[in-house]
């Protein structure tokens, strides 16, 4: 029914910069909040970014001041920009999405999209 799907991820040297987006379709009726997540290898998945309906936004502390999430609530997508990238940010990128479809609010993931950074 609803399906997101991510682009973006690639390999980039450190210092350098990436733009991840993530698009919801199907049966959508709203979206609350848009997030993005990582996991790096032999990691547990965490929150990076999230982004609220009402345009409040919260980043960890290991991105804050490097990463922008954004949203086009038109389009249903969020992005997320990635600027001064480290080693450290080598990880999958996960986006998720509560989105009301039917008559209840569902949580949603996008397939992950890789992203390394090399020194």
């Amino acid at each position: 029914q609803v399906q997101l799907v991510e682009s973006g991820g690639g390999m980039v040297q450190a210092g350098g910069s990436l733009r991840l987006s993530c698009a919801a379709s199907g049966t959508i009726f709203s979206i609350n909040t848009m997030g993005w997540y990582r996991q790096a290898p032999g990691k547990q998945r965490e929150l990076i970014a999230i982004i609220t309906s009402g345009g409040n936004i919260n980043y960890a502390d290991s991105v804050k001041g490097r990463f922008t999430i954004s949203r086009d609530n038109a389009k249903n997508t969020v992005f997320l920009q990635m600027n001064s990238l480290k080693p450290e940010d080598t990880a999958v990128y996960y986006c998720k999405m509560t989105i009301l479809n039917s008559l209840k609010w569902n949580a949603y993931w996008g397939q992950g999209t890789e992203v390394t950074v090399s020194a």
